[in-house]
């Protein structure tokens, strides 16, 4: 086992459905990801991108192959453990921001805080500063509806660093944002995972992006195509996996 790896995916497959109506996303995937590497995956509509991402990030189960994080058999831990590990391990980061609309920024992201074992009054000090790394420690108190596109995702970016998970996994995070916007909240996520020692994958169309990866990683139809070298590796490690208990 390779301790270097904070992803480490083998023959991955991933059917849905049974006999003719069978279908395959996934045919047996290569996927490793150095510890502390910011990785940009990417390929046309229906290439397996999400599924892949799903199954990184716990929230699916592959058909076959076999999946380690940070050194964790997470095939071997199974079903039930999933959830324990996703919470415990990974932040998302979605298209859409999925932020809570009764909640404002601190509470979205306190919340979450609060899931993994803070007290109230912890994750509210925690959000804050938080918000205050993402630049909107002004918006603290603010609800979805009355921040901007580019607000929202910041708050998604400080809702996913919350407690720190080694591991940040984000689904097209520019797709709704303008090519302003949706730079800027990279930068932003590229800079606050190196400096905090995060390891980044990123599902992404966007090609105006590309340049801030340390590698650019191509699927399609099921399958790595090629990977592309674009800055060195950065040399900060996040911690190990642990349970959520800890």
């Amino acid at each position: 086992m390779n301790s270097d790896l904070a992803i480490d995916a083998r023959s991955i497959t991933k059917t849905y459905g049974d006999g003719a109506l069978a279908y395959t996303a996934l045919k047996g995937v290569d996927f490793t990801v150095s510890r502390g590497e910011f990785v940009m995956l990417v390929g046309p509509s229906g290439s397996g991108k999400t599924t892949l991402l799903s199954i990184l990030g716990c929230v699916l189960s592959p058909s076959s192959g076999s999946l380690s994080l940070f050194g964790t058999d997470v095939v071997a831990a199974g079903e039930r453990r999933l959830p324990e590990l996703r919470l415990a391990n990974i932040g998302f980061i979605f298209q859409g921001h999925n932020l809570i609309a009764g909640l404002t920024a601190a509470e979205n992201v306190g919340l979450l805080l609060e899931l993994r074992g803070r007290t109230r009054k912890q994750s509210r000090a925690e959000a804050m500063e938080l918000l205050r790394a993402v630049g909107l420690a002004d918006k603290a108190d603010r609800k979805p509806v009355e921040l901007s596109g580019g607000q929202r995702q910041r708050v998604a970016i400080a809702r996913a660093l919350a407690a720190s998970p080694p591991l940040i996994l984000a689904d097209e995070p520019t797709a709704s944002l303008d090519a302003t916007s949706g730079l800027a909240v990279t930068e932003l996520l590229r800079g606050l995972a190196t400096e905090r020692g995060h390891t980044v994958v990123v599902v992404t169309h966007d090609n105006r992006i590309y340049h801030l990866a340390d590698r650019i990683v191509r699927i399609e139809d099921g399958l790595i195509r090629e990977a592309t070298d674009v800055a060195g590796p950065r040399t900060s490690a996040p911690p190990a996996l642990h349970s959520s208990h800890s």
